[in-house]
């Protein structure tokens, strides 16, 4: 925290200050994640019932002063047994790998073409790159509808240069959902890359060509290596929010599309289920925060290990 105090100029602080901008963060830890997680995790352990709020109070007591405490696990266990959501947790995490690995085979070239541009060029470049998010993200799934339709302009185009006899089946596929999400988060993977290759500091490029290297072991060798934090932290940002995601395979998937945010969808406001709504809802969390941290963590120890 010093090194962040100082980075930042506020180094001369004294502890009150300095406790105080530490607590900030903290604080918005505390309001806005920790206590919703808690909220939910106390709906989760609670039992189902048809009213509002659809679910029975943990605690309850019974008129003569005696409290006691519910705790039904019986959500978790329908999770672990029931194939529908394991299947649909296994195709969530699935449908992220894969998009987030075509993300890094797309964005990593455009951000290193970004990244060696004439400093004049990078901001219009960026520009493009930012350009889409002007328009509201629904409007700009609606529109794949309409590209990748059989009638579409895809279609159409393929048709046109003769690479198809008759309009093939791209919306409501699978190909659709990676399309539309690619499409959708190739941004947050550009963006933190481009950020982390513009500031590469040339003179190793130059010290590796004087030692006889050639540009792709220059790039296997010195770039790549010092890439990595924009790599993981881009493919985080695309990864996390894709397992969840629910508006893409619902319009451009189909009814056939099974992901983990269609199921939460209709356990809250369809089936009126929030417990087991909830519960599916933590077993997610769990299953990305806790390799995150584990993986920064292991990059903190290899840090310090390598002095």
């Amino acid at each position: 925290m010093s090194k962040l105090l100082s980075y930042i100029g506020m180094d001369g602080l004294n502890s009150r200050s300095r406790h105080l901008i530490v607590a900030v963060p903290w604080f918005w830890l505390v309001i806005f994640f920790i206590l919703p997680f808690l909220f939910l995790l106390k709906i989760s352990l609670s039992e189902s019932q048809l009213a509002q709020p659809p679910y029975l109070d943990m605690i309850r007591g019974d008129g003569e002063g005696l409290l006691t405490i519910f705790i039904n696990g019986a959500n978790y266990l329908l999770l672990l047994q029931d194939s529908l959501y394991v299947s649909a947790l296994l195709g969530s995490l699935k449908v992220a790998v894969i998009s987030t690995a075509l993300c890094l085979i797309i964005g990593y070239p455009m951000a290193y073409a970004i990244a060696r541009a004439p400093e004049s060029r990078r901001m219009p470049l960026l520009m493009l790159i930012v350009l889409p998010f002007w328009t509201s993200f629904l409007i700009r799934v609606y529109a794949w509808i309409g590209i990748l339709k059989n009638n579409g302009l895809l279609n159409n185009l393929l048709l046109w240069l003769g690479l198809i006899d008759e309009p093939i089946d791209i919306l409501y596929t699978p190909i659709a959902v990676y399309i539309g999400v690619v499409y959708s988060y190739l941004p947050f993977l550009i963006l933190p890359l481009y950020a982390t290759l513009v500031k590469l500091d040339n003179t190793l490029l130059e010290a590796a060509a004087d030692l006889g290297c050639r540009p792709f072991k220059q790039f296997i060798t010195v770039t790549l290596p010092l890439s990595m934090p924009g790599v993981i932290a881009g493919s985080m940002l695309v990864f996390i929010p894709v397992v969840g995601e629910f508006v893409i395979p619902d319009l451009l998937g189909g009814p056939n599309s099974l992901m983990i945010g269609k199921l939460l969808w209709t356990e809250f406001f369809s089936n009126k289920d929030w417990p087991m709504a909830s519960a599916l809802a933590c077993v997610l969390l769990v299953a990305l925060v806790v390799p995150f941290v584990l993986l920064r963590h292991y990059e903190r120890r290899a840090s310090e290990e390598g002095g």
